[in-house]
């Protein structure tokens, strides 16, 4: 019985060995908003921690808070808040999400860097964007028909953009639904007529970012409120992290992850 005991003994030692060790390894994953940010900060986390393995992915806001209910990731990136049946799923799958806000953000609307517009009113990116105008000459630009070019629904910009911008009003049926802000720059930047909508640090000398209500899209504007579609950017994750999870997540919010934030042209929080 002795010897038994002793093999059972040394096989738990050698499965305990075997078993990687789950609180040096995390997966963060979700909006391609924040995407940026995350990256960096896991790989200037890893160089100073070489033990820890942080994952990167995207997907979309909705996929990563969909991934963390089902526990397939540490971290879910969002770039609006949960919504309510999100945490009444998440009830009843036993999580209970708790939200770090780890940046600011302003949804830049943006048009291809030879438009003549300039600048448009709230009002005026509503009623494109829900089809009441469909011509430039319309909002004093060129005899051009008016490509509109938006994120797919799982987007976390997507349903911050309808929230912020369209008074929750549907996007027009013929918008060109886009994965992620890179493929919306990429899109609005290769179509003269087009327009689109992306996070601030995605903007580029490729389009041009237009003056909403009078005001410029800036870091300055959107930590003061007054640029009107700015927005916070969140870490999600099940209950107060620990471990590894709480250790990135502060490390984002300590001074050197809000440098990264602001290196990826968002705006920090210090």
């Amino acid at each position: 019985m002795k010897s038994i005991g002793k093999i059972l003994m040394a096989a738990a030692l050698a499965f305990v060995v075997a078993v990687p060790c789950y609180a040096d390894k995390i997966v963060v994953e979700g909006s391609t908003t924040v995407l940026p940010i995350a990256q960096k900060a896991a790989e200037a986390y890893m160089d100073k921690n070489s033990g820890a393995e942080i994952s990167v992915r995207g997907g979309g806001s909705g996929v990563g808070i969909a991934s963390l209910l089902a526990g397939t990731c540490n971290v879910a990136d969002s770039s609006r808040p949960m919504k309510s049946d999100e945490y009444e799923k998440a009830s009843t799958f036993g999580v209970s999400p708790k939200a770090h806000t780890v940046a600011m953000d302003g949804i830049c609307v943006i048009v291809h860097s030879t438009n003549s517009i300039n600048a448009l009113t709230k009002k005026q990116v509503k009623d494109i964007y829900t089809g009441k105008i469909s011509n430039w000459s319309q909002v004093g630009g060129p005899d051009e028909k008016i490509v509109v070019i938006s994120r797919d629904t799982s987007s976390g910009t997507f349903e911050a953009f309808g929230e912020l911008a369209l008074d929750k009003e549907k996007v027009r049926s013929d918008a060109l639904m886009q994965a992620s802000n890179q493929a919306v720059a990429s899109a609005v930047a290769g179509t003269p007529g087009g327009i689109g909508y992306v996070g601030l640090g995605f903007v580029s000398g490729q389009v041009k970012a237009l003056e909403i209500n009078g005001v410029k899209p800036s870091k300055e504007t959107v930590l003061t409120n007054k640029y009107p579609i700015s927005r916070p950017l969140f870490m999600y994750t099940n209950g107060e992290p620990k471990g590894l999870v709480r250790d990135y997540i502060d490390f984002i919010k300590s001074s050197e992850g809000q440098k990264i934030v602001d290196e990826e042209g968002y705006v920090g929080l210090k």
